[in-house]
């Protein structure tokens, strides 16, 4: 039972980080420039590390919770509307 509640913890986390993302880059972009396959490789990533967390019991959900916020990160950077922010911010 402890490992089930650990595992929604993070499909919950994983869900909020999901949903955080698509709405800071809606919010920037609007719609004509949303980042779709971005947000389709989030939702791989972050049901590949919930099937991990499941299958293998010795994985702490604090880990792989930084794990799925750096990777968010990473995916983040690498976006048209962020880039072109860093972009205008640096000249």
């Amino acid at each position: 039972m402890k490992m089930t509640l650990k595992t929604l913890g993070l499909a919950i986390f994983v869900v909020l980080g999901t949903a955080t993302f698509g709405f800071a880059e809606y919010a920037i972009s609007g719609v004509s420039e949303f980042p779709y396959f971005q947000l389709g490789c989030l939702i791989v990533g972050g049901m590949t590390i919930i099937s991990l967390k499941q299958k293998y019991q010795r994985f702490y959900a604090g880990e792989l919770m930084g794990v799925f916020a750096m990777y968010t990160i990473l995916v983040a950077l690498f976006t048209a509307p962020v880039f072109n922010a860093i972009k205008t911010l640096v000249s």
